[in-house]
């Protein structure tokens, strides 16, 4: 009985410890994964650009799903079409908060999402500060179109796939920093410890 509480007290000092190490392994997954959704969402639009003719409607699944160019002055639904600055800086202050966050993450899965979450607002600076018709004020290429809905990209999916995977995280209790989640490995360990 002596001998098994200082061990259950000294889990979380423990715990601790292990977190320098999972950080970095949740560091390089975060960028790898924000890298590879650049350079898809990229490689993407220079096809699109390259192949396709604006407003031209192809469609891949009826009505459903189908492929249209066009150069997005807003957010998704044509939101706030004059306003692309706004959108510049919503994308910038997304991407500093992420890397800032980033820091804080040691669970694998936690870092798949800010990796779809930190690339897909990456590639949508860049868009805005680089692309036509001027600097801080760029136009997203948009080509995939989802009914008579909206037209998105790939760093759209990759956002939108992020969110619902942080959602999901944060609804069924798991760690950002990884590790045994609170109340569930102790109840387990606590029987053990005690035989």
């Amino acid at each position: 009985m002596t001998d098994s509480t200082p061990s259950s007290e000294t889990d979380p000092a423990a715990e601790d410890a292990e977190f320098p190490r999972r950080r970095s392994r949740a560091l390089v997954l975060i960028l790898a994964i924000a890298v590879v959704v650049v350079l898809a969402d990229q490689l993407t639009k220079l096809w699109a650009t390259a192949t396709l003719q604006v407003g031209v409607y192809h469609s891949l699944i009826g009505n459903l799903l189908g492929i249209q160019l066009i150069y997005n002055s807003g957010a998704a639904f044509s939101f706030l079409v004059d306003q692309t600055w706004v959108f510049t800086i919503v994308a910038a202050l997304a991407v500093v908060a992420l890397i800032y966050f980033s820091r804080r993450v040691g669970a694998r899965s936690w870092a798949v999402a800010f990796g779809l979450l930190l690339g897909g607002a990456l590639t949508h600076l860049g868009d805005r500060l680089f692309r036509a018709p001027s600097f801080g004020q760029g136009h997203v290429v948009d080509f995939i179109a989802y009914a008579n809905w909206f037209i998105g990209n790939v760093a759209d999916i990759a956002i939108f796939c992020g969110a619902v995977l942080a959602l999901v995280l944060a609804v069924i209790g798991v760690p950002l920093r990884g590790g045994p989640r609170h109340g569930h490995t102790h109840g387990a360990e606590e029987p053990a410890a005690n035989d």
